[in-house]
């Protein structure tokens, strides 16, 4: 897959592609864009094409499918201007295939209708002489060769032809025959699928895979991507492994001092901590007070929120001393709202990633996993996704924070999917009944990196957010949600 000798590049126009490809297409060589029709190819080839003529390059687009009004009309709506260094070739079948009247009974004339196609798209490249080219589609030169023989001849001629006037080719291919063939994959020198699914709910969710490419290095397997307005928007799946940075893995203090000393110390810089308990036990409120504390120490933070509407979040926030307003407005928190139903895994990987690099961020929130859940299509890959992800964030010395409501309020309760073992440090709240209230416990479950606290603690939230208290140790079965009393004194916080 990779050779020392490194193939000069054309840019495809798409960042993300480019970076999927290490740099782009290789120049002077035949590629297939393959996908069903909606995936996305035609975007793609125009901003291949726009892409060349923004470095002076000129382009051709080579249409046996669709007219030139169709697409200056589909440029338009990303907001393009086809200039005057891409042409638009429709090639319209003759008039006699149109006219009943000459519609042949006995022969068909697929053999003159080939040629003639194939010599009126050799009569414009020798006329315009492009750098870059694109053919749509296939398909059409399929059903007039009518034989895979035929059809593969045909290719691999327009492939020597092409190469001997060093123009950098794709060839769309809509896979909507009958029966597909395989042979160009053998002739291109590159193959990118376009993959789209249809989730029970929410929108479509689109990938694509370099199937393969010769003579250069590519990230191989599934990338997400969306059609916007503006073109095509590639997220390359993240691989930790690409990213190190050297940095201090400090403790970091939640502004409570008793919520510091049960994580002996504090969260440390490049950990992740997973803060796990049934719904209103306060699993937000203990992750802003990191958030908060982060913010006050002079750095930044983000917080990427799933569950809760972004205005009321912000009101219930101040009225316990947290302006996250103000924290956004002053640049040092970046908070997002994620919609579950109409974000792939890949696209939010790819906007932790961004904020992460852009704004150097100390401090990481997703708020809930339940929601991040909700977004993938394929849930047995969810761990996956999140052991990239948060590889990643304590390759770059961030402190993460996720929070996971179980299933249930006392009692055994269960969480929809368990990743307590990718977490670094697990955080425990629990509802328990004592002296005839409903009364919140926290405690500390695991810590790969030091030593912390065995106890279980109270806690109460207040107006101004969590407030810890000493350990239950005269008590038995907090965690079960009905302890037993075993004690001399009444060590339990005052609820007035």
């Amino acid at each position: 897959m990779e050779t020392t000798g490194a193939l000069s590049r054309a840019s495809v126009g798409v960042v993300g592609l480019d970076q999927i490809l290490c740099g782009g297409l290789a120049r002077d060589r035949l590629h297939l864009l393959e996908g069903s029709p909606g995936t996305g190819k035609t975007t793609i080839a125009l901003q291949f094409l726009l892409a060349g003529a923004a470095v002076g390059e000129t382009g051709i687009y080579i249409s046996l499918a669709e007219t030139e009004r169709e697409l200056r009309e589909g440029a338009r709506s990303h907001g393009w201007e086809i200039g005057p260094k891409v042409e638009i070739f429709e090639l319209v079948p003759p008039e006699s295939v149109l006219d009943p009247d000459q519609h042949q009974s006995l022969l068909y004339s697929s053999d003159l209708e080939l040629g003639e196609t194939i010599k009126r798209i050799f009569e414009a490249i020798e006329r315009l002489k492009p750098k870059r080219v694109v053919i749509d589609s296939l398909s059409e030169i399929r059903l007039l060769a009518q034989s895979s023989l035929r059809y593969r001849r045909q290719i691999l001629a327009l492939k020597h032809y092409f190469a001997q006037h060093s123009s950098t080719v794709i060839m769309l291919d809509d896979m909507t025959t009958e029966t597909t063939d395989r042979a160009v994959h053998s002739i291109a020198h590159s193959v990118i699928h376009l993959d789209q699914l249809a989730p029970e709910y929410g929108g479509e969710r689109r990938r694509l895979r370099v199937v393969k490419c010769r003579g250069q290095t590519f990230r191989s397997g599934y990338h997400d991507f969306n059609i916007e307005e503006g073109g095509i928007q590639v997220f390359p799946r993240l691989v930790a492994a690409g990213y190190r940075q050297e940095f201090s893995g400090t403790f970091m203090s939640s502004g409570i001092a008793q919520l510091d000393a049960l994580l002996g110390g504090g969260v440390q810089g490049g950990s992740s901590t997973l803060v796990i308990g049934p719904a209103g036990t306060g699993k937000s409120l203990l992750v802003l007070h990191h958030v908060a504390a982060a913010v006050a120490r002079g750095e930044r933070a983000a917080l990427f929120v799933f569950d809760e509407e972004l205005g009321l979040l912000f009101a219930r926030a101040k009225g316990m001393g947290f302006d996250l307003a103000e924290m956004r407005a002053s640049g040092k928190l970046f908070i997002a709202q994620m919609d579950a139903a109409e974000l792939s895994p890949g696209e939010f990987s790819h906007r932790v990633r961004q904020a992460v690099d852009r704004e150097n961020i100390r401090t990481v929130a997703i708020d809930s996993l339940n929601g991040y859940q909700a977004a993938m299509p394929e849930e047995q890959f969810l761990t996956l996704h999140l052991h990239e992800l948060l590889q990643y964030l304590n390759r770059r010395g961030a402190a993460t924070f996720l929070t996971i409501a179980q299933h249930g309020m006392v009692g055994e309760m269960k969480q929809p999917i368990d990743i307590t073992y990718l977490a670094d440090t697990v955080i425990m709240l629990r509802y328990f009944e004592a002296r005839g209230r409903v009364r919140r416990a926290i405690s500390v479950m695991k810590k790969r990196d030091g030593a912390h606290e065995n106890t279980i603690r109270e806690f109460a939230i207040g107006p101004n957010g969590m407030i810890v208290g000493a350990p239950l140790d005269q008590f038995q079965g907090v965690l079960r949600g009905v302890p037993t009393y075993v004690g001399q004194t009444e060590p339990l916080m005052d609820h007035r």
